[in-house]
């Protein structure tokens, strides 16, 4: 079964969307970065960074993971990038928050980093179990 099939089950629809979805907000996180940083560093809850090449660079690292998440989905149906980026980036924020005194951002982009990583394994597991009892090809 093609990713982009809509059928009568759900979880494929599903994968399609969370996949879309998560891949959007890694591109409003790259917009602020880049387009807004210092502004998006307040927001965050810092008083600043500089010099903000920085920001801007991970700006433009979020433009490029969400384009893996989409073409990786496109071409082979898999979201192991997209796990795997959120489940390391989780860790990360969230050893860091632990670790240091930091913004309340770091804390939250933590959890729902995870949270994203989490649902999309869990439905990409449905969809696999779907495709091997019969629902179509195999993803």
């Amino acid at each position: 079964m093609s990713p982009r099939t809509w059928t009568s089950e759900p979880w494929p629809r599903l994968e399609r969307w969370l996949v879309w979805l998560i891949a959007a907000h890694s591109v409003g996180v790259g917009v602020l970065l880049l387009a807004v940083p210092a502004w998006a560093v307040r927001f965050a809850g810092w008083q600043g960074a500089e010099p903000l090449f920085f920001l801007r660079q991970a700006g433009v690292f979020h433009f490029v993971v969400a384009t893996g998440y989409l073409l990786e989905y496109r071409r082979s149906g898999s979201v192991t990038l997209l796990v795997v980026t959120k489940a390391l980036a989780c860790v990360f924020l969230l050893a860091s928050a632990a670790l240091t005194d930091t913004a309340w951002s770091v804390w939250f982009s933590g959890v729902t980093d995870g949270g994203m990583g989490l649902v999309a394994w869990l439905v990409h597991r449905r969809v696999r179990e779907g495709a091997a009892a019969g629902g179509g090809e195999g993803i």
